[in-house]
């Protein structure tokens, strides 16, 4: 069992958010499905090349996503090799996709808790890169939504984000990030 969690805020004020770039990413790779509330999240399940699969949207607002992502991690039993985040990155230029292990949060709330919860920070992460224009408070930033020419950017890349989901596997992240860093 793998669970894919794609960061964001809940609430309309917050689509299409730079902040909510995993919410964003789990919509396009699913499309229009039915989500189910438990566990703080928004939950959807499926099955993956033979794999159950468990898509979440944490409902506890960025800063609190561990409190989310360690009750599904400690229900279901699983361990962080089975944990895959979609997050933005402030680092990288807009539409960049990187996967990445043993990573720290980079001043990432959401990804601070999440490490804070699973007590390790060697989950995989695919990150997004949105950019960041230094003039604007980050908060503001992160907060502001993504203009139709940042969309496309991430659009034109969001296919590397499909094939991490379809091929993760913890035990070959190593080729997995040759292939698609």
């Amino acid at each position: 069992m793998k669970i894919v969690v794609g960061l964001g805020n809940p609430g309309k004020e917050y689509a299409n958010t730079r902040h909510n770039i995993g919410w964003y990413c789990l919509d396009k790779f699913l499309g229009d499905v039915d989500w189910t509330k438990k566990f703080n999240s928004a939950i959807y399940e499926t099955n993956i090349n033979g794999e159950k699969y468990i898509f979440v949207k944490p409902l506890t607002y960025m800063n609190l996503s561990g409190n989310a992502v360690g009750e599904i991690v400690n229900f279901y039993k699983l361990d962080y090799k089975d944990v895959l985040v979609i997050q933005d990155d402030l680092d990288m230029e807009c539409g960049k996709v990187r996967l990445k292990v043993n990573s720290s949060a980079g001043g990432h709330n959401g990804i601070k808790d999440i490490i804070a919860h699973l007590h390790t920070d060697a989950f995989a992460r695919i990150k997004i890169g949105v950019s960041h224009d230094r003039t604007i408070d980050t908060k503001d930033y992160v907060l502001g939504k993504l203009s139709k020419n940042e969309l496309s950017l991430i659009d034109e890349n969001i296919d590397k984000v499909f094939g991490i989901i379809k091929e993760f596997d913890y035990d070959n992240i190593q080729s997995l990030m040759n292939k698609y860093n």
